[in-house]
């Protein structure tokens, strides 16, 4: 008997490794895509997840994950956590750069998105989720690069729940807005709890993909406590 699949596009050590934890628990049938598949090693272990080498800026690339999804199972959540991101002056951004992250951060989303509306259109129920950020809705001097796929990603995601909620198909844009606690940042635990947990975040996901659809949520903004906004 299959069980419910989800599909984390984007994956890495951070939130997806968190939803990717929590969802295997949960009892879906997890299918996680990156670039590099390697550094998935120790969490297709964990969770028993599926991993495919995906490169979100290529439609067959896209393609090809979401045909591995559907032998996985009936597709239930697709989440886009995947994000393209250029830094500097304005006069200096490599074009090339800005580029490839609008590639990223904001077609990519389209390509899931529109994989994964074909497949839960069809099934007449499911949840599609995008991760955003602070530079979603606000754009830093010197974040050009990161503002335009996150502004464009939303703009889809706000697109896309209009159209397809009438469906049955839930889709919400989150806002992260504030850094997220890991390893990396030398606060994994942080008992200040002044970054955002990654095991938090996740259980956000999961409630917004379980709300009742008379009251759904298109979009969540997620800060810290201490966060000022």
């Amino acid at each position: 008997m299959t069980s419910n699949v989800a599909v984390i596009a984007g994956a890495g050590s951070g939130l997806s490794a968190s939803l990717a934890r929590l969802l295997a628990k949960q009892g879906f049938s997890v299918v996680l895509a990156a670039r590099n598949v390697e550094k998935l090693d120790a969490l297709r272990g964990e969770t028993g997840a599926q991993v495919v080498a995906t490169d979100v800026s290529d439609p067959a690339s896209v393609e090809r994950l979401f045909d591995v999804a559907d032998k996985a199972g009936p597709l239930s959540l697709a989440i886009f956590n995947a994000s393209g991101r250029a830094r500097g002056p304005i006069a200096e951004l490599d074009p090339e750069a800005v580029r490839q992250a609008l590639l990223v951060g904001a077609y990519g989303g389209f390509l899931v998105g529109q994989q994964a509306a074909r497949r839960l259109v069809a099934l007449g129920s499911g949840s599609i989720l995008f991760t955003g950020a602070t530079a979603s809705v606000k754009g830093f001097a010197g974040s050009a690069g990161f503002a335009m796929p996150k502004f464009g990603l939303r703009g889809l995601a706000q697109s896309m729940a209009r159209e397809l909620a009438p469906k049955n198909i839930h889709v919400a844009h989150f806002i992260i807005d504030g850094a997220i606690a890991s390893a990396a940042s030398g606060q994994e635990t942080d008992t200040q709890d002044r970054r955002l947990a990654p095991d938090a975040i996740a259980e956000a996901y999961l409630s917004i993909h379980r709300q009742h659809r008379s009251a759904w949520t298109w979009e969540m903004e997620l800060r810290p406590w201490v966060e000022t906004f």
